[in-house]
């Protein structure tokens, strides 16, 4: 049937909110800046191949983009 416990609900050792809260935030940076750097190598890519800009043209543009994504973010 069912158990009755008085004892503490957590048994096991305490949390470390400190790392939770640095893993965390280091979850949220990957995410956030993966993302950003898919999109503009999707953008990159649809450069160099539907137009005439070339692979030279939409590398540059991949760099440049990128280091204008990390500033804005």
């Amino acid at each position: 049937m069912a158990e009755h416990h008085s004892g503490p609900v957590e048994l096991g050792a305490a949390m470390d909110y400190a790392e939770h809260e640095k893993t965390y935030k280091g979850f949220l940076n990957a995410a956030k800046y993966g993302s950003m750097i898919l999109v503009i190598l999707l953008i990159c890519m649809a450069v160099g191949f539907f137009s005439s800009a070339g692979m030279l043209f939409s590398t540059l543009l991949f760099i440049v983009l990128t280091i204008v994504g990390f500033f804005v973010l």
